[in-house]
């Protein structure tokens, strides 16, 4: 009896194999096109009994501003967690292929998409002659709108350039636009609301894009101690950018809701109930942060600690999504 090796493509039953990381893809399309569900339907739940009006189009504005949060987030975390690796001795120069140029593409097309809409005067435009280019430059949002388009470009620019760190200059760009656009010049000291922003997206955007970009390394030096000791750095990170998320969003959500009145405007607002999702989420987020980095430290293989870092960053990817959402929404009443 002869015995037939079976081929790469196929199991010994003859039937073709599967390849390996296709259920894995599956799923992870699946979840996105889930996630996207968030911004969509987000605002209609958030709206519903408030008695309170969205803007036009809030949908579609909340799931551009995700796609923008995302897009920031993965150059930025690519560019500190190279940094950190190159700090280790003995790293490997081999790292995954870049994410940024891709990032960069996407920001792109979802800034060009906002700023269409602050064109039409914050209305959502049916063709492109109801796009007004050259009323961008006659605002303060169409100029910071403006700013976005180009810095994205920029940015992409620079991926692709042979000195990649210089895309910080226009991702930082990206993000005090973002941080002056939040807070407009009526509002009581917009100059305190925009530098607490400014931190904030910061950091976050640090904390999602790092992790993101650290298993994504990990993944590719595969187990090894200086794995290991990549990922101990990130933990030491990520700790101190907890804290000062949780201190300016803190602070940002008592500016626009006054402690006496917040407990009440979490259930009552849009904005309260979104912000209070988010502030769940993040909670959710900080408890794995915890138990990935208690493997970390007892663990006899420390890089166990990947599986809880894993459903953080998914649980990051949501959190992005939310507060896509959030800033899409009418802000609450300052009540004296």
């Amino acid at each position: 009896m002869t015995l037939i090796k079976p081929t790469a493509g196929e199991t010994e039953a003859g039937e073709p194999a599967r390849r390996p990381g296709v259920g894995r893809a599956v799923a992870v399309l699946v979840l996105l096109a889930l996630a996207t569900l968030i911004p969509l339907l987000g605002p209609s739940a958030a709206l519903r009994g408030t008695g309170e009006a969205a803007a036009p189009g809030v949908s579609g504005i909340a799931l551009l501003r995700a796609v923008l949060f995302a897009a920031l987030c993965v150059p930025v975390g690519e560019l500190f967690v190279n940094r950190l690796a190159r700090s280790l001795p003995g790293a490997p120069e081999a790292g995954p292929r870049s994410l940024a140029p891709y990032a960069a593409a996407a920001g792109f097309v979802a800034a060009l998409g906002l700023a269409s809409v602050v064109s039409t005067g914050n209305l959502v435009p049916h063709s492109l002659a109801d796009i007004n280019v050259g009323g961008l430059y006659d605002s303060r949002d169409g100029k910071l709108a403006l700013v976005e388009v180009n810095a994205f470009l920029v940015a992409g620019l620079c991926a692709l350039s042979r000195r990649p760190v210089t895309q910080v200059w226009p991702l930082a760009a990206i993000v005090a636009a973002e941080a002056l656009r939040a807070h407009p010049t009526t509002e009581h000291s917009p100059l305190l609301g925009s530098g607490l922003t400014f931190v904030h997206l910061t950091c976050a955007t640090l904390w999602t894009g790092s992790l993101l970009h650290t298993l994504r390394t990990l993944r590719r030096w595969g187990p090894s101690e200086t794995g290991s000791a990549l990922l101990g750095l990130y933990a030491r990170v990520a700790a101190v950018l907890l804290a000062a998320i949780t201190t300016t969003g803190v602070w940002s959500s008592l500016r626009r809701m006054p402690a006496h009145t917040i407990l009440d405007q979490l259930t009552t607002t849009a904005y309260g109930r979104t912000l209070l999702a988010k502030v769940v989420l993040v909670g959710t987020v900080a408890l794995l942060a915890l138990w990935a980095r208690i493997r970390l430290r007892r663990a006899a293989d420390p890089l166990t600690a990947c599986s809880p870092a894993r459903v953080e960053v998914a649980a990051l990817g949501v959190v992005v999504l939310v507060s896509g959402l959030l800033t899409a929404l009418p802000l609450p009443i300052r009540w004296s």
